[in-house]
């Protein structure tokens, strides 16, 4: 396989409007409401975090689906940032929590952890 290793991610959440507002005012991006793919009767919401195909990363979507509640896993995701120290001062106004300040993982960069409104746990990662 000459790719990277991940394509896609999902952020389950509980409350969609909610978890919606927080990522907008976190990550100053706008999401996208994407159509169910199932074309099931399950109702599966999703807002997707805008990407472009040509670049390096993977995108995402933030997902509300019965049987799936937020919180609780064990995946991380991070979230990339000019200074993730920006993102984090947005984290707590728009009613998440930070679970690690920024702090240097040498050579790769920086971090901070945070729980956004539905529980889950992000990273934001930057060089600076």
């Amino acid at each position: 396989m000459n790719q990277n290793p991940v394509t896609w991610f999902e952020i389950y959440v509980n409350d969609m409007p909610r978890a919606k507002t927080f990522y907008e005012r976190v990550l100053q991006k706008t999401l996208e409401t994407l159509k169910d793919p199932t074309d099931s009767d399950e109702n599966i919401e999703m807002q997707s975090f805008p990407s472009n195909m040509e670049e390096y990363g993977a995108s995402g979507a933030l997902v509300k689906m019965a049987g799936f509640p937020a919180g609780g896993n064990s995946t991380l995701v991070y979230f990339a940032c000019e200074d993730c120290a920006v993102e984090e001062s947005r984290v707590v106004p728009a009613g998440g929590a930070i679970q690690q300040s920024k702090m240097s993982i040498g050579e790769f960069g920086y971090v901070s952890l945070i729980v956004d409104t539905e529980g889950n746990m992000i990273g934001l990662h930057s060089q600076t």
